[in-house]
């Protein structure tokens, strides 16, 4: 190893070290967690296979548009028009589906666009009076539509931001919001370490409203002969976005030609749970096969996730445009475990 190289490695132990010290531990300095009280959850569903195999880590890595969900910023130095579809078997047998591109400006930069689908399939309303099931059915679904740029302002400095729209539907009711994500990627060494930092679902929150808040009361069920069936609207609690803001480093270690290594490590600040590190690794072989692992969530009290695995593999197609697959399985604890799959192009 190198004194340059040395040096790089614990420059990224540092920061690592920082991440750790000051956000791996903190739980006891929160009377309590406020898991439960955002709407637009499913905002929170990292949809790439490729670094959700790694742990999620992924703010500070330069891997374009896989990685614009963590950090719009990473797209900023993307040359070729991409396009990439993920879909995950999600918890309870919920399907989640995202596809997302980009297109380079030149050097005016790059759009960003995606659109995001979670949807439940049919539920049995329940109740206390029937236990088993009303005969009536209902189903969530929630859509975000998002629009962004991003832009390398310097060979070592990238910026980006998106906007959305977003939606989320029980049954017939709905509330709708819109939310910001921005980022910044910074290369800190020529080795290509790398120090990024992101907010996403920076918004001001909303409420329910629909035809299933649309009730008859009556004001005093004591009196006879009165209007027992007065219409009125159940009013719901306003509730805010799960802003999270992340920050973290990553560094390659290049083996030889052919083989590199890529580590990662975030650290995740929440509005709605405690602080906590994610960890990732990357094995790559010849830019064309990958193999993943990372961990979850890290110092995250009863936290259910944990180890997360993956693989890929990439190529390029009579050397007129460019494929991935990648695949990934994370470990949900108690929750069983989910995949995901995607599939990209760049042209």
């Amino acid at each position: 190893m190198t004194r340059r190289s040395g040096s790089c490695l614990r420059v990224a132990a540092l920061a690592a070290g920082f991440l750790v010290g000051t956000l791996g531990g903190p739980g006891d300095a929160h009377a309590q967690s406020k898991t439960g009280t955002t709407v637009g959850t499913f905002l929170m569903i990292e949809p790439d296979a490729r670094i959700s195999g790694m742990g999620n880590a992924g703010v500070a890595l330069d891997f374009g548009l896989d990685a614009v969900y963590y950090n719009p910023a990473a797209a900023g130095s993307l040359k070729q028009t991409a396009l990439a579809f993920s879909h995950s078997e999600w918890i309870a047998g919920i399907n989640y589906n995202h596809v997302t591109t980009a297109v380079p400006l030149g050097s005016a930069g790059v759009l960003l666009g995606s659109v995001t689908a979670l949807t439940s399939g049919d539920i049995d309303v329940r109740t206390v009076d029937f236990p088993l099931g009303t005969g009536e059915r209902y189903n969530v679904t929630d859509f975000a539509l998002k629009l962004g740029y991003a832009r390398a302002i310097t060979d070592r400095f990238s910026v980006g931001g998106r906007v959305a729209y977003v939606q989320e539907r029980i049954w017939n009711s709905s509330t709708s919001m819109g939310v910001l994500d921005l980022g910044t990627l910074y290369r800190l060494t020529d080795q290509g370490m790398q120090l990024g930092a992101s907010f996403s679902n920076v918004g001001t929150g909303s409420q329910y409203d629909g035809t299933d808040l649309r009730i008859t009361y009556d004001q005093d069920p004591d009196i006879n002969g009165d209007n027992g069936t007065l219409p009125a609207i159940l009013f719901t609690d306003h509730f805010g976005v799960p802003v999270l803001f992340r920050m973290g480093v990553s560094m390659p270690v290049k083996l030889n030609a052919r083989n590199l290594l890529r580590f990662a490590v975030d650290g995740f600040h929440p509005s709605d749970n405690d602080e906590s590190i994610s960890l990732g690794s990357e094995y790559t072989y010849k830019d064309m096969f990958a193999l993943r692992a990372g961990w979850q969530n890290l110092f995250l009290k009863d936290a259910e996730v944990g180890l997360t695995l993956g693989a890929g593999v990439r190529g390029e197609m009579n050397n007129s445009f460019g494929y991935h697959f990648d695949y990934a399985y994370a470990d949900h604890g108690r929750l069983d475990q989910t995949h995901r799959i995607t599939v990209g192009v760049d042209f």
